[in-house]
């Protein structure tokens, strides 16, 4: 089996409770479970659909992002809006610490777990929720996913090319946001330490997409440069993009003098150096195609391991463009056991998760907990609030649990 002696317990003897769906909710609580945290997955009677989105061959539906998602958490099914589903809910906030919902706030209020009821429950509590636009503007009701964070930010016009803006594959919007909350959570912990007070964590897709495009924001607000999507190159810098090999493409990224130095050294631009068009980055950036075009020239005759090998030793900073096969068998990604195997019921095999993706020298980073089956820890979570065995079969015999 997978699963080793956890030591990482930085947050233990803090429950979370997750109402969240798909990314920036589950993400944000399985951070603060591989932290520690005691993590209680609250779902849908029949699973939500976040469970069986991305198969991977389990029949009972279990998929890719339901796996990574939910690592180190328990798994309770619960209908919240259903009539006497309230004791429960009250019990459960009782005995928290952190509610994270990304949900809109007319669902939380329906569910009963908006601020202003949870509070009168437990006055400690934190309550971390994602939207898409946060509260208070014009946007505040509409909704959103990744997708949107990414177009409305500037991001996805400054991607691809000028005539096909195109959105990033990976959901990186979501995937920070859930990290921000979950740093914005571990502050309102530490601030109830000191205060003895509980607050709202609040994150926004799109403040998080703001956040990510900051820089290239403020450029246009002092300079009103408007530039334009260049494919995979840079306007700050050169050579940087993406080239193809006898047996590949490469990605190469040359930033500041020293680099450059060595790249022309190597690839036999010697006499760039002394060139005005490539005096700085800003004007390798400017003349970016010629910079590539060389890149392009100077490994086209060599296999890709050959470039990357030349490329390693002159210390220019590169990388193949792996397609997904490509990086499970990585040797890096193996040396370094970036990927747990974590079995599951139904899964004929062990499927890759990544936990927490930093490294505590103090602590042993492993996932201590495969995600739940439907419902799998819903009896001894009620057992332990006090339910009977009776109480509980009514419950499920009214379909509230």
């Amino acid at each position: 089996m997978f699963i080793k002696e956890f030591k990482l317990n930085i947050l233990n003897g803090i429950r979370v409770l997750d109402f969240g769906r798909y990314i920036a909710g589950p993400y944000c609580a399985a951070l603060l479970g591989d932290l520690g945290a005691e993590v209680i997955r609250v779902e849908r009677i029949d699973g939500s659909e976040d469970r069986y989105i991305h198969p991977i061959g389990n029949p009972n539906g279990e998929g890719a992002m339901f796996m990574q998602m939910n690592r180190n958490k328990k798994g309770l099914t619960l209908n919240p809006t259903k009539d006497g589903s309230q004791e429960i809910v009250k019990k459960l906030i009782e005995s928290a610490d952190v509610v994270v919902a990304n949900l809109p706030p007319q669902t939380l209020k329906r569910m009963g777990i908006d601020y202003e009821t949870i509070k009168k429950y437990n006055n400690k509590i934190i309550l971390t929720t994602v939207s898409a636009f946060g509260h208070g503007g014009p946007y505040s009701e509409r909704v959103g996913f990744d997708g949107v964070g990414q177009a409305m930010s500037g991001a996805t016009h400054l991607t691809g090319y000028e005539d096909e803006p195109i959105k990033a594959y990976s959901p990186y919007v979501d995937y920070g946001t859930a990290s921000l909350t979950a740093m914005g959570t571990l502050a309102a912990i530490i601030d109830r330490e000191k205060t003895g007070r509980g607050q709202v964590v609040e994150g926004a897709l799109f403040a998080t997409s703001l956040a990510f495009m900051n820089t290239h924001l403020i450029e246009e607000a002092m300079t009103s440069k408007n530039r334009k999507a260049i494919g995979n190159k840079s306007p700050y810098a050169g050579p940087v993009d993406i080239v193809k090999t006898k047996d590949g493409w490469i990605v190469v990224q040359v930033l500041g003098e020293p680099l450059f130095k060595r790249w022309a050294n190597l690839v036999g631009a010697e006499d760039f150096l002394n060139d005005d068009r490539f005096s700085t980055d800003i004007k390798r950036g400017e003349n970016s195609q010629i910079l590539s075009d060389k890149t392009q020239d100077w490994c086209k005759g060599l296999s890709s391991k050959e470039a990357l090998n030349l490329l390693s030793e002159a210390q220019v900073p590169a990388g193949p463009v792996n397609n997904l096969a490509d990086v499970l068998k990585d040797e890096h990604v193996n040396q370094m056991n970036f990927f747990q195997d974590v079995e599951y019921p139904g899964l004929n095999k062990p499927a890759p998760v990544m936990g927490l993706p930093i490294n505590l020298s103090n602590s042993e980073n492993k996932i201590k907990k495969r995600p739940p089956t439907l419902g799998e820890d819903t009896n001894q979570i009620l057992t332990e609030l006090g339910f009977s065995e009776e109480k509980i079969n009514i419950f499920r015999d009214k379909r509230i649990i």
